[in-house]
């Protein structure tokens, strides 16, 4: 079997998505996602000009000497565009191995660690009654494992407010006019830093302490005020509280951590198990939650787990709208199979996004699973895609009060 196509498909089938297909001599194709977010003609760029022509005639069975290949063979190697192309190359590689064999990925992997993968959905209000509403709503419909943000005083279009609804979001507001200008915020840390801790006394007073809540900051905070924050959660017993700060120095967990015991999650932004590696080595967070769309798909995702499990960390996958019911998938068949599983995000896709890309996880009380089919059990619909052309979009940017530049 040798590959004989890689097609690049871009749709926005209420949001931009890069999919990959990669099709082979005897028939049998493999989908995979290469979706980044805001930069994604960057990717379709390096698969059709740079990696798509690579691929044709080789072997799809040899997906880690392809990964291989594509990685270090460039020489240039790493950051987000690159290693988002060679997720969905990757991802596309799995599907076609476990079609081939005639099973799940999970299996190929090492089969079934759980029977289902625990998740976590979004919770956000104008204030903490409005929040905690959205909570109790949640765990009726099963959830165990809730994310919690609020509106802060002094802070304009926080990020997470609009809880599951803003996490599935289609797409992000353009500036007037239509421009697609990115959507800006108005972040100040001293209201953030008072607000947040009220919001978890007043959920745990009124919710208990049976359901598992946690923050996002996302990096949002230098490591003092993250260690003042960590600390001060410590009463509400969070689940972690994710990413407290900037990815570039990794260092500077040792502050928060040396504050407080509120478990840290932390790797959204990463793209290498290199980028782990000082946080998992040192024991510096209690949860990896790397997205397997920007780190090589799941041949990095199964060593990352790997690398986490010899220090006690568990993984928490990022699992939000801007990566297809294909990424999710491939999150769900490494869950299923690692023993080292946290807890994994989702979203609610849409029916419009659902028909051009099916057969992504289902979600049954508070958690996923995939369906026991060859691959990855996704495809994409071509013909619908073509419908849906790319729509130029940005994520937001925020700004200090001052109008100064900060971390979304």
């Amino acid at each position: 079997m040798k590959i004989s196509d890689v097609r690049v498909i871009v749709t926005c089938p209420g949001r931009n998505y890069v999919l990959i297909k990669i099709l082979t001599d005897e028939g049998v194709y493999g989908v995979g996602d290469a979706t980044l977010n805001g930069r994604e003609l960057a990717v379709v760029a390096a698969l059709q000009e740079h990696l798509a022509p690579l691929l044709i005639g080789r072997d799809p069975d040899r997906v880690e000497d392809a990964w291989q290949y594509l990685f270090r063979g460039a020489y240039w190697r790493g950051g987000p565009v690159l290693m988002t192309a060679l997720a969905g190359v990757d991802m596309a590689l799995w599907d076609i191995k476990g079609k081939v064999a005639g099973r799940p990925v999970y299996s190929l992997l090492g089969g079934r660690c759980r029977e289902a993968v625990r998740a976590y959905t979004h919770c956000g209000g104008k204030d903490f009654r409005e929040v905690e509403d959205r909570v109790r709503e949640a765990m009726e419909a099963g959830f165990t494992v809730i994310r919690a943000q609020v509106a802060v005083p002094g802070c304009k279009g926080l990020y997470g407010v609009g809880g599951g609804r803003e996490a599935a979001l289609a797409t992000w507001p353009g500036a007037p006019g239509g421009v697609p200008l990115p959507m800006q915020e108005e972040f100040e840390p001293g209201p953030y830093l008072r607000t947040v801790p009220a919001l978890f006394e007043h959920l745990r007073a009124n919710l208990g302490d049976e359901i598992d809540l946690f923050h996002d900051v996302h990096e949002r905070l230098t490591p003092i005020q993250a260690a003042r924050l960590a600390k001060e959660l410590e009463p509400y017993h969070l689940f972690f509280l994710e990413d407290p700060l900037r990815p570039e120095h990794k260092e500077s967990f040792r502050v928060v951590r040396q504050a407080s015991v509120t478990p840290l999650a932390m790797g959204e932004l990463f793209t290498t198990r290199w980028d782990c590696l000082p946080l998992l080595s040192e024991q510096l967070i209690d949860f990896i939650r790397c997205d397997l769309s920007h780190i090589g798909g799941i041949t990095e995702a199964r060593k990352i787990a790997v690398l986490a499990e010899t220090f006690h960390v568990q993984t928490a996958w990022h699992g939000p709208g801007d990566i297809s019911p294909v990424a999710h998938a491939a999150n769900v068949h490494v869950d299923l199979a690692i023993p080292n599983f946290g807890v994994q995000e989702q979203v609610a896709f849409s029916e419009q996004v659902k028909e051009v890309i099916p057969g992504g996880p289902a979600l049954e009380r508070g958690f996923l699973n995939v369906r026991d089919v060859p691959g990855l059990g996704t495809d994409v619909n071509e013909d619908l895609a073509k419908k849906h052309p790319y729509k130029p979009a940005y994520l937001p940017v925020a700004r200090r009060a001052d109008g100064s530049v900060h971390d979304w």
